[in-house]
C-alpha cells in the first residue's frame, strides 16, 4: 500500500463526492477523458480532493487531498516536492504505453547498430561506396537495469529478435521478457562495484540499458564501479538521468569499457548548451523524447485506477512511497 492511511475501500467510498480536478496545462482532451470517466464535470462536488497532473496540487483552506494521479510515470521529483507524503493520500502513475514505446526505441538502436546504420550514414555524407559487415541480433546479450513495466517491455522487444535479454532486480524472479534475472545489489557508496554476478553478466553484454527509476537508493548508483565491468557494450539511458554519474560515463567512454552511448535522459533537461554531455565522444542524445506520454495514457491508466478504487481494490499503478516508484 502506498501509506498506512491510504485505504482502498475508504477512498472508493468517498469518490461519489469527490471534488476531481485536472492540471490546466494538461491538453483539452484529458479533461475531457476525465469528466467520461467521473461522469460529472471537473471541479464539482462538495467533498475531498482527486487531483490529476504532474505537480502537488494547491489546496484551499480545510481542503483535503484524497489521491493524487500522476500524470508521469516517474514520480522522484512529486515525492521530492512532497515530503514526507501525507499519509493518508493516494498516489498513482501513469505508464500507458510507454514501455512499448520505449522497447522500440531501445530495439530500434539495437538494430540500427547491428545494420551499421550510423558508418553507412558517415559513407552517405562522404559520398563514398564501400559495403561493410552487418550481424544478426541472434544470441546477443543485453542486459536491462531495472525490471518493472518498462524493463520487462524493453526485453520483450529484444527477445522478438533473438537477443538473449538478463534483467537485473531488486527482488530477482521469472519475469516475462528476460532469459534470466540477476539481483541488482547496492554497492556501498554510490557509484561502487556490482556484485560477482552482475560484474559477470555486464561483461557479457553487447547492450545495458538503463531502466532504473530514481530512488535514494539508485541515484549515482551506475558509475564507475558497473560502467567499469562492461567490455565495450552500448550503454542506453532510458530511466533516469540522476542514476548516471556522468563523470564516470565519460571516464568510460575514454577507456573503451563503453563503445556507445545513447543518453535519452540527463540530469540536468533541458541540456544546457554548455551541459558535459554534449561534448562525450561516441554519445548520441535523443533529448526525453523515448517513451512520450498521451493523452490516451493518462485517461486509460486514470481510468483503470478509478474503476479499482470502487471495486474496492488498489490500483495496479500504485506507488509505494517507502520504495520511490
Amino acid at each position: 500500500m502506498t501509506t498506512a492511511g491510504a485505504d482502498p475501500l475508504r477512498i472508493g467510498h468517498e469518490l461519489n463526492g469527490a471534488v476531481v480536478t485536472v492540471d490546466p496545462a494538461l491538453p483539452d482532451r484529458v479533461r475531457e477523458g476525465v469528466e467520461q470517466i467521473v461522469g460529472r464535470p471537473v471541479g464539482t462536488g462538495r467533498g475531498p480532493r482527486v487531483h490529476i497532473g504532474p505537480h502537488f496540487p494547491e489546496l484551499a483552506e480545510g481542503e483535503r487531498l484524497l489521491w493524487v494521479h500522476s500524470t508521469n510515470a516517474g514520480v522522484d521529483a512529486l515525492l521530492k516536492a512532497r515530503t514526507p507524503w501525507p499519509r493518508e493520500v493516494l498516489l498513482t502513475r501513469t505508464v500507458g504505453r510507454m514501455g512499448e514505446r520505449i522497447g522500440q526505441y531501445v530495439l530500434a538502436w539495437v538494430l540500427a547498430e547491428l545494420q551499421n546504420v550510423p558508418a553507412f550514414l558517415e559513407q552517405h555524407a562522404r559520398r563514398t561506396w564501400h559495403g561493410l559487415p552487418t550481424e544478426l541480433a541472434d544470441g546477443a546479450v543485453a542486459v536491462v537495469l531495472g525490471a518493472g513495466r518498462i524493463g520487462t517491455a524493453i526485453g520483450t522487444a529484444l527477445q522478438q529478435c533473438g537477443v538473449h535479454t538478463v534483467g537485473v532486480a531488486r527482488s530477482p524472479r521469472e519475469m516475462p521478457g528476460f532469459d534470466s534475472v540477476v539481483p541488482l545489489g547496492v554497492p556501498e557508496k554510490p557509484g561502487g562495484g556490482p556484485s560477482r554476478e552482475l560484474a559477470d553478466v555486464l561483461a557479457k553484454a553487447r547492450w545495458v540499458v538503463n531502466a532504473l527509476p530514481l530512488t535514494p537508493q539508485t541515484s549515482g548508483l551506475v558509475g564507475a564501479g558497473l560502467l567499469g565491468a562492461l567490455r565495450g557494450a552500448t550503454f542506453l539511458n532510458v530511466g533516469r538521468g540522476e542514476t548516471v554519474l556522468t563523470d564516470a560515463l565519460a571516464r568510460a567512454l575514454d577507456e573503451g569499457t563503453v563503445g556507445h552511448a545513447v543518453l535519452d535522459v540527463l540530469p540536468e533537461e533541458p541540456a544546457a548548451p554548455a551541459d558535459p554531455a554534449w561534448d562525450l565522444p561516441r554519445t548520441t542524445l535523443t533529448c526525453h523524447s523515448a517513451g512520450p506520454t498521451t493523452h490516451e495514457d493518462v485517461t486509460a491508466d486514470f481510468r483503470a485506477a478509478w474503476q479499482a478504487l470502487r471495486a474496492g481494490e488498489l490500483p495496479t499503478l500504485t506507488v509505494r512511497v517507502s520504495a520511490g516508484y
